[in-house]
C-alpha cells in the first residue's frame, strides 16, 4: 500500500531508483486519465503538507483533525474522504485511522517517519506547476540551486536525498571497491551517506564531504550519529567554482551531474581532474539516458524536473559523459554493473 502511495506522490520514485506507473496512452480517454493523474497526487501531498496523519493519529473525526491543525472543517472532511478513497486512510463511524503503512511511515514519532523527506516532492509540485513557463524560457522561473532556497526546503530536499542513498550506498561501495582508496572526496555530498558507507567498509580511508554551507551542518550530524567522524570530515564550498585540493585516490560525484550544464560538467570534471592523484578514480552515480533521449522514461521525465528547478541541468547520455571526461584528460572509461548508473574513469 505504502508503495501505491509514494508512487501517487511522483517523483520520491526516482530518487529511490523505481519507475513511474506506466502511461503510455493507447485511446484518448487513456490520455485524459493521464492529465487528471495531478489530482491523486495533489491530494496526498497537501495531506502530508497539513501532517494529516499525525493528527489521526490512533483515530480521528473530521471536526477533531481540523481543531488540531486549525483548519477549515468542511474541507479537511472533504480531503479526509478522499484520502480515504486512495486507501491512504480508512473511516468507520465518522471516525478516521491510519493504515498499517501510514502509520508506519506518516505519523510523527514513527520509526520510519517519512515526511521530512516527502516535503521535497510537495515543493516539487510548485515548481512543475512551472513548467509551461519553463519551455517558453529555457531556464527554471523560480528561483534554482540550493544555496537560493530557505533552510526548511534544504532540510527536506537532503532528508529525500539522504533516503535514497541509503538504499544504494552499500551497493555503490561494493560495485567501486574500496581497495587501495585512501582519500575520498565525496563533491555535493549532501547528508554524507556514500562517504559514511566507505568509511565502514574501510576503517582506513577518510572521506571529506564538500557542499554549502548550509548543508554541512546536516551531513555533520548523520556523520557524528554514525560514530565515523574520525574518518570523516566536512567542508563548505562551492562546486561549480572552487578548486577541490590534491591527491585523492577517488572522487564521488552522486547525482550532481544532472544539476549542471554540459558546459559546467566539463569544468567540473576537469577540476576533479586537477584534484586526483594518478590512477586516481572519478566516480559518477546519476540517471543515464538511453542514446535517442526517449528512454528510460522515468530519466526522461527527471529531465523535466531539472528544466523546471535549476538553470541548465539535464540527464544526459553515456557518449555525452565519456565526451566530457575525455574532454578533461580521463582515460579507462567504464560503465559498471549492476546499478548501470555508475560510470567510472581514471586519470
Amino acid at each position: 500500500m505504502f508503495s501505491r502511495i509514494v508512487g501517487m506522490l511522483g517523483f520520491l520514485a526516482i530518487f529511490l531508483g523505481a519507475s513511474l506507473t506506466p502511461m503510455f496512452a493507447q485511446s484518448f480517454s487513456d490520455l485524459t486519465a493521464t492529465m487528471r493523474g495531478f489530482q491523486e497526487s495533489r491530494v496526498l501531498l497537501t495531506a502530508v503538507e497539513l501532517d494529516i496523519f499525525t493528527a489521526v493519529g490512533t483515530g480521528a473525526t473530521a471536526a477533531q483533525v481540523s481543531k488540531k491543525l486549525g483548519t477549515n472543517p468542511r474541507a479537511t472532511e472533504t480531503l479526509l474522504n478522499a484520502v480515504v478513497s486512495l486507501g491512504a486512510l480508512r473511516k468507520e463511524a465518522g471516525t478516521f485511522f491510519n493504515t498499517p503503512e501510514t502509520a508506519r511511515y506518516l505519523v510523527a514519532g514513527s520509526r520510519d517517519y517519512a515526511r521530512p523527506a516527502l516535503m521535497h516532492t510537495v515543493n516539487m509540485f510548485d515548481s512543475w506547476a512551472t513548467l509551461t513557463d519553463c519551455v517558453r524560457t529555457g531556464t527554471a522561473v523560480k528561483p534554482p540551486g540550493v544555496s537560493r532556497q530557505d533552510q526548511q526546503w534544504t532540510e527536506s530536499f537532503i532528508a529525500a536525498m539522504h533516503s535514497a542513498a541509503e538504499g544504494t550506498a552499500a551497493q555503490v561501495v561494493r560495485a567501486v571497491e574500496v581497495q587501495g582508496v585512501c582519500r575520498l572526496l565525496d563533491i555535493g555530498g549532501g547528508s554524507g551517506a556514500y562517504s559514511i558507507a566507505f568509511a565502514k567498509e574501510s576503517p582506513s580511508l577518510r572521506a571529506e564531504v564538500l557542499d554549502l554551507a548550509s548543508v554541512v551542518p546536516i551531513a555533520q550530524k548523520h556523520i557524528d550519529e554514525a560514530g565515523v567522524a574520525n574518518q570523516v570530515s566536512t567542508r563548505i564550498g562551492d562546486l561549480t567554482v572552487d578548486e577541490f585540493g590534491k591527491d585523492y585516490d577517488l572522487i564521488l560525484l552522486s547525482a550532481i551531474c544532472h544539476m549542471l550544464d554540459p558546459e559546467q560538467n566539463l569544468d567540473l570534471f576537469r577540476r576533479c581532474y586537477r584534484a586526483l592523484a594518478p590512477g586516481g578514480r572519478i566516480v559518477i552515480r546519476d540517471f543515464i539516458l538511453e542514446p535517442d533521449k526517449t528512454a528510460p522514461k522515468w530519466v526522461a521525465l527527471f529531465a523535466i524536473n531539472m528544466l523546471v528547478g535549476t538553470k541548465g541541468g539535464s540527464t544526459y547520455t553515456e557518449a555525452e559523459y565519456k565526451s566530457w571526461l575525455t574532454g578533461a584528460g580521463f582515460q579507462g572509461f567504464t560503465r559498471i554493473d549492476p546499478t548501470g548508473d555508475l560510470i567510472v574513469a581514471r586519470r
